[in-house]
């Protein structure tokens, strides 16, 4: 009898073995032919969930951009149409082609972009003042990075949902989580720019602002101020983007300007302080020296200073104040503050090493002054 049942059970265990074999092989040959397949559908629905996320993060900032623009501006009418037209607003780069020229090409184009995009914001908000304009302007700038984001997102998962082509979800599912950081910086600024409270980008001119503080200051280019200060016997001249409303200013032509002015002659170096990307790892509000044009964008500025440092011999000593993309554009963080007091000793010391008496030192803080004022 025990025998039997022993059979019995053995015979079982032999057929359940195969059934398990077969299920294995089948479940083999499947993924094998539909594996690609299934890792595409399984990134797209990880695409379409970060998808959702960003739309939502772009509703809010365009919400939040028509809700101040309102507070703000008191228009007549509802500014949601012509929000909805700025953040679509966009820029064709110059042909390339033929470089000779570039820079003055693309200078004229941003000079009419920044004079376009001030004219729609006062229609807008015909009852805001300068600052209040200008942080506006930038809280629809964030406004249409969102949706810029959005768009390139949906972009390609649109096309990889159509194609189910792998190579199409991979392109934007490799780079997701770079983007998502990216968009989140850009999402915290939006309130910052609502609020108008210095950003990670604030720190330059916050060195500056320290420098200058309790002397006069004058207006030396588009949205850029400067100011004589005496130290150590040499005569500082600090320039800055004019606050407290947001704005980078024409750091390019204010050097510019003042480096060709009576006394150039006697202009021995040019310090320049710029917030800088800081890699993983690195301290946030590390302050880093270094040689040459300390300042980002496209290159205009950076090539007008660059230039008129070239034709007089001037040395081009710059700090770079380190910082993560979220910290850039978000409000500052306490370890920037703290950071701008550090540069502003490195300065001196720069000054005092560098420089002789008697000469005159340009020192330029480089950045958005949203929350700083002079």
């Amino acid at each position: 009898m025990f025998l039997q049942v022993a059979q019995l059970f053995g015979q079982d265990n032999s057929d359940i073995g195969m059934i398990l074999q077969t299920l294995f092989s089948l479940s083999f040959v499947i993924y094998l032919f539909y594996a690609q397949r299934i890792q595409a559908m399984t990134m797209l629905r990880q695409v379409e969930g970060t998808l959702m996320k960003v739309k939502h993060i772009k509703d809010e900032g365009r919400r939040i951009s028509i809700e101040t623009v309102k507070e703000i501006g008191k228009p007549e009418a509802d500014p949601t149409p012509f929000i909805d037209r700025f953040i679509e607003f966009f820029v064709v780069s110059p042909v390339s082609l033929d470089p000779a020229g570039i820079i003055g090409k693309l200078d004229h184009l941003l000079k009419m972009s920044d004079d376009t995009m001030k004219a729609e914001v006062k229609k807008m908000a015909p009852e805001a003042s300068e600052s209040e304009l200008n942080n506006l302007e930038n809280l629809l700038g964030a406004t249409h990075a969102l949706n810029a984001y959005y768009k390139v997102i949906r972009h390609f998962y649109l096309l990889g949902k159509k194609t189910m082509n792998i190579y199409v979800i991979m392109q934007i599912h490799m780079v997701l989580p770079l983007i998502v950081k990216e968009i989140e910086a850009t999402s915290s600024a939006v309130q910052a720019f609502k609020d108008g409270i210095p950003i990670g980008d604030s720190v330059g001119p916050l060195v500056i602002a320290q420098m200058m503080r309790g002397h006069e200051w004058k207006d030396v280019a588009k949205e850029m101020v400067a100011a004589e200060v005496p130290y150590e016997g040499r005569k500082l001249i600090l320039t800055k983007a004019k606050g407290p409303g947001g704005t980078v200013g024409k750091p390019g032509d204010a050097i510019e300007n003042i480096i060709n002015g009576a006394e150039k002659e006697k202009v021995k170096a040019v310090i320049m302080i710029d917030a800088a990307m800081k890699l993983e790892g690195e301290t946030t509000g590390a302050v880093h020296e270094g040689i040459g044009a300390v300042i980002g964008g496209i290159g205009v500025e950076k090539y007008k200073i660059e230039e008129i440092a070239n034709k007089y011999g001037l040395p081009l000593y710059g700090l770079a104040i380190r910082q993560d993309i979220s910290q850039a554009i978000g409000p500052m963080v306490e370890e920037l503050h703290k950071a701008a007091e550090v540069a502003v000793e490195v300065v001196k010391r720069i000054i005092v090493e560098r420089t002789q008496v008697g000469d005159i030192v340009l020192v330029a803080g480089i950045g958005n002054t949203i929350g700083v004022g002079q």
